[in-house]
């Protein structure tokens, strides 16, 4: 899916911030989100990746600079409105009360007094996870529980995604699935995605990656001109190569330094 939306749906101008008494942790930070387009959030631990995710959202508030939703002020919208446009999936999903699968899915009609298009079973079904509908959550595999939130964001409508590190902790199969229903969503729901991440192979499958370093981008662009060698030493200080196989798949190799 082309990204051919002229408006952005999300946009940080210069945007810095920092917790009271702290140093700048995001510094003069810009960039923008097109309708459809699905980017990863890359860099290492501590690089600011889920700080730019709350700022985003609306979660944290900017020192400076300017956040805009649909090209209006972030701050401008009642929680229910933005609730409406916008989902935040935080990397830990401590769920420790006795809710079922379709009562929490169904949370995602709060911003509505009349429901959208899409009801709880529906987005069970889209995630897979309809014969889970009756099932406790904390029942459930860290992978299911991840197909929920997502399930509950169809309900709720939202037309962007901002999620941190939806990967973590996931077993081979759990990730290769949430990915797969990721572009699933991406191509026909048309929304727009950010995801963080620290995976470096995962990185290379994107159409569009952000690279992050002590709250900065370093660069963004498509993966095959930002994930240089050069880049990603900067990044991760550590030397890393990028190898194409004989059908041009991209893999990352740590030869250098074995």
């Amino acid at each position: 899916m082309s990204s051919a939306s002229e408006m952005p749906i999300l946009e940080l101008s210069n945007v810095s911030f920092s917790y009271p008494g702290s140093r700048m942790i995001i510094s003069g930070l810009s960039f923008s989100v097109h309708n459809g387009e699905f980017i990863g959030l890359l860099g290492a631990n501590g690089s600011g990746k889920s700080t730019i995710l709350k700022l985003s959202s609306g979660i944290l508030r900017p020192y400076a600079g300017d956040v805009r939703l649909w090209n209006k002020p972030l701050g401008t919208f009642r929680n229910k409105d933005r609730a409406k446009l916008m989902c935040y999936l935080p990397q830990l999903l401590d769920i420790n009360v006795p809710f079922k699968v379709r009562e929490l899915v169904s949370m995602g009609l709060y911003p509505y007094d009349i429901p959208p298009h899409i009801t709880a079973e529906e987005a069970l079904y889209a995630v897979g996870l309809s014969e889970k509908s009756e099932s406790y959550i904390t029942n459930l595999s860290g992978g299911e529980r991840r197909r929920v939130f997502i399930a509950m964001t169809l309900v709720q409508g939202a037309g962007i995604l901002l999620l941190d590190e939806p990967l973590a902790n996931l077993d081979i199969k759990y990730q290769l699935e949430f990915l797969r229903l990721l572009h699933d969503l991406r191509e026909k729901r048309g929304i727009a995605i950010i995801m963080a991440l620290h995976d470096i192979n995962i990185a290379l499958q994107f159409e569009k990656v952000m690279l992050i370093k002590d709250g900065k981008i370093l660069d963004i662009g498509n993966p095959d001109a930002v994930l240089t060698g050069g880049m990603l030493k900067d990044a991760f200080d550590v030397g890393i190569d990028i190898k194409r196989q004989a059908s041009g798949e991209a893999y990352i190799s740590y030869k250098e330094n074995i």
